[in-house]
């Protein structure tokens, strides 16, 4: 064995993908010194999409105070690339973590996300890819549409609030005032899920749970997202239904294509064509991967099975370590992942358990370098 390629994403709560790939290589360099590797952190549009771009490629971070998801005042960061493209995270101005303990996607809104991308275009940069994982927000994206500067009105020509509550006062849409410099710049949507904005598997029913929402505001969220989807529609001829994905961070995913008019892409893929994963793995012995937790709804868009994807068209092992294995894996061997292990040591909480989470996983990569190494 002469080469590893080491691509992981993070364990959350516990280590980012940076940190979780320096470990697995340290525990590689333990046993067998010689082995060449490639670590190469990765994110699937959510948490770390950012830091993972900027390690691959290079840039900056820049900070800017921008409105966060209940209209206070925050400071969110993105980042531009050596290249001249801008990553941004929507949930660094949009994202749960900013709203805890006052969930409430009735009343939040992607206004700040917006501001993001504004302050990007006006520093000239004309790629942006945007990671939209961890939203809390349910608004279809009219916040960050409005930060643009598009206008939603009511039937008495005021502007309706810009929230998932506000789409259902919606009766026109005024695109005249929208950044002319959107035009020339090309937007790429991380976008790791497939839901249709509205309907029983939409951003409302399946998602505004878990942002806070009980059974009488998903109804209302939904309604309201079905009932801006028809003036869309009307107003600017785009069908959003029909997008899949568009109802990924409550929507914002329909906002983008609508107005913008962005690619929706898988997450993972955007970030391995960028570090031409596909050349780094052509020649090597071994890949490893990991997540925090693997189950079957890793096979919608996680990492581990992105990888697998790519690794497979090269006939290469991929051995994933997790924090932990759920239910549903058989159809992660099938799509490619050759075996799976977890860093826990012994049964215990979480909350204990994450505590050694980095001599664990130390342990568990030194583990499997003995193994391949005798068979």
């Amino acid at each position: 064995m002469k080469k590893i390629v080491i691509a992981s994403d993070s364990f959350k709560g516990t280590m980012d993908s940076i940190n979780v790939c320096n470990i697995v290589e340290k525990g590689i360099k333990n046993i067998r010194p010689e082995i060449k590797t490639i670590t190469i952190p990765i994110a699937d549009g959510g948490e770390g999409t950012v830091d993972a771009f900027l390690n691959a490629i290079g840039g900056i971070k820049v900070t800017k105070k921008v409105t966060g998801p209940l209209f206070d005042k925050i400071e969110a960061t993105y980042g531009i690339l050596d290249d001249g493209s801008a990553v941004i995270e929507m949930a660094q101005a949009s994202g749960l973590p900013l709203v805890e303990g006052r969930e409430n996607p009735l009343k939040t809104t992607t206004y700040g996300t917006g501001e993001l991308i504004q302050d990007a275009l006006e520093k000239g940069c004309s790629k942006i890819i945007i990671g939209i994982g961890g939203s809390a927000t349910n608004d279809g994206g009219v916040g960050m549409a409005a930060a643009l500067g598009v206008r939603f009105l009511q039937e008495d020509n005021s502007e309706i609030d810009l929230t998932g509550e506000g789409l259902g006062s919606l009766a026109t849409i005024d695109t005249s005032n929208l950044n002319s410099k959107i035009t020339d710049c090309q937007f790429i949507v991380a976008c790791d899920v497939d839901n249709p904005l509205y309907g029983a598997n939409g951003a409302a029913y399946v998602f505004a749970p878990q942002k806070g929402a009980n059974a009488e505001m998903v109804k209302i969220l939904d309604e309201n997202l079905k009932h801006y989807a028809g003036i869309v529609n009307r107003d600017l001829g785009i069908n959003l239904q029909k997008y899949k994905g568009s109802g990924a961070a409550g929507g914002l995913g329909a906002g983008l294509v609508a107005f913008v008019d962005a690619q929706l892409k898988s997450g993972i893929n955007i970030l391995l064509d960028a570090v031409d994963f596909d050349d780094l793995v052509a020649d090597a012995d071994l890949i490893i991967t990991g997540e925090g937790k693997i189950d079957g709804q890793s096979l919608r868009g996680k990492v581990p099975v992105g990888i697998a994807d790519r690794a497979v068209k090269y006939h290469k092992p991929v051995i994933a370590i997790v924090g932990a294995i759920g239910d549903e894996t058989d159809a992660l061997y099938e799509r490619g992942i050759s075996s799976i292990f977890s860093i826990n040591q012994r049964p215990e909480a979480f909350e204990v358990a994450k505590n050694y989470s980095e001599e664990n996983l130390l342990k568990t990569t030194e583990s499997i370098i003995r193994l391949v190494s005798v068979v």
